[in-house]
């Protein structure tokens, strides 16, 4: 739905702040093989049979019925109503190019997007001559099916073949959904492109992408035929979708599908135990953190993030030359990601990275700019227990000392605060760590 929060930035800087709502193909496709695994249909063997399978009918459906229909069987499953009609518009892969490349540029000022990927190379998670507004492009233009843009109320379907099949139906059930939840919820008030606050967005975000994947799933369920299941899942393993985002950095592809999958398995779990009263409550107490997103315990008790704060005017004190590129919360989530693909993931594995980001209790990350084109990256975070701060702390070391340049993690014996500080040379390292008020 949303123009993704990119992994490791938060809405001041992140190259989606315009927060237009897409819908990946590839989780379309993972939707696909859930329906196909519930509905008990046929993977491996043949096709099943499915009468009128094959008919070729002489008159094609006309679109605005088929969609018409969704809509109704939509409302019926989510039991929201519509306020005010949608009236879909259909993209093809060139004007989908087009909008993406059209939305970025408008909604991402150019120092936004430089200091996204100054920071996302530092962390050693960024190819050093990549483009991070050409890849970002490429990635949307290859993999969005559909979106929904809540500043014009407007509703898009990209349609890759020209026709209305079942992707395009998926897809259209998806964003409509969102633009349910636009009417009857108003997600201008879950503030996803709140400033300073990526942790928290991607979090609100994950609420609205798991209840519309939620809802994308039933209706396939319920409105697919089985040929058509398979066909959607045929289309899903094909390399012109998948290739694109297996070829894209990881910390971009799993930035993409977050909200998708662990918003999926939060929704699930909250319909699960009140059905959909339970989901629309919780649009007026959405997640705070990837942390209740992770762990939908935490949600229910309503563990809150422990307030991380750097020093104010942390680059005026590091002297004549030095300015502030942003300032944001990384959380959990993205703290995972850094640290099982920082260095295509030669420091650690996924598994270690998954339980040290686990203990996470709050953080704050900073991107300064030094004199002579140098950055500076400083990460300051708490943790829930000695033992969380220490885990996290010997994954962070493994990563730091497999990254380019200078860098210390600081962890005192005992305590729950880790400070990663990445920097060109030892002795901007050194400088840092006095300002932060770590030396001696």
């Amino acid at each position: 739905m949303n123009s993704p929060s990119l992994p490791l930035v938060g809405s001041t800087s992140a190259p989606a702040r315009g927060r237009i709502h897409w819908v990946p193909a590839a989780r379309s496709a993972l939707a696909a093989v859930l329906s196909i695994v519930v509905a008990g249909c046929g993977i491996f063997g043949p096709a099943p049979s499915v009468p009128g399978a094959t008919a070729s009918p002489t008159t094609p459906p006309d679109p605005a019925t088929v969609y018409a229909t969704i809509e109704e069987q939509v409302r019926a499953i989510r039991g929201l109503e519509e306020k005010v009609p949608v009236q879909p518009k259909i993209l093809d892969e060139a004007a989908l190019t087009d909008y993406v490349m059209e939305q970025f540029r408008k909604d991402n000022p150019e120092q936004l997007v430089e200091a996204n990927e100054r920071l996302l190379k530092t962390l050693g998670l960024f190819p050093s001559d990549a483009s991070l507004e050409d890849l970002y492009i490429g990635l949307l233009s290859s993999q969005v099916a559909g979106l929904y843009n809540p500043k014009d109320k407007t509703l898009y379907v990209v349609s890759r073949s020209g026709g209305l099949g079942p992707a395009e139906k998926t897809t259209f059930a998806h964003e409509y959904t969102h633009a349910l939840q636009d009417q009857n919820f108003d997600l201008a008030k879950l503030n996803l492109d709140a400033t300073g606050d990526g942790d928290g967005a991607i979090a609100r975000l994950s609420l609205v992408e798991g209840d519309a994947t939620l809802l994308m799933t039933l209706w396939q369920i319920d409105n697919l035929t089985q040929a058509e299941i398979i066909r959607l899942l045929g289309e899903s393993l094909n390399p012109a979708i998948t290739g694109p985002l297996e070829d894209m950095p990881a910390v971009l592809r799993e930035s993409l599908l977050f909200p998708y999958t662990s918003g999926l398995t939060l929704t699930q779990r909250l319909h699960a135990g009140g059905g959909w009263a339970a989901v629309d409550a919780a649009f007026a107490k959405p997640p705070a953190s990837t942390e209740q997103v992770i762990h939908p315990e935490k949600y229910d008790s309503a563990e809150v993030p422990t307030v991380v704060a750097l020093p104010d005017d942390l680059a005026g004190r590091m002297g004549a030359g030095w300015s502030l590129g942003l300032e944001d919360t990384l959380g959990e989530f993205q703290l995972k990601v850094w640290l099982a693909n920082a260095a295509d993931g030669a420091a650690t594995e996924q598994g270690n990275a998954t339980e040290a980001a686990a203990g996470w209790g709050g953080d704050r990350v900073a991107v300064l700019y030094g004199p002579g084109g140098a950055t500076a990256v400083v990460i300051d975070s708490e943790w829930d227990s000695p033992s969380d701060a220490a885990e996290f702390a010997t994954q962070a070391k493994l990563v730091v000392s497999s990254l380019a340049g200078a860098g210390e993690v600081v962890a005192p014996t005992g305590g729950t605060r880790v400070t990663v500080i990445l920097a060109p040379s030892d002795d901007v390292v050194s400088r840092l760590s006095v300002v932060l008020g770590l030396a001696g």
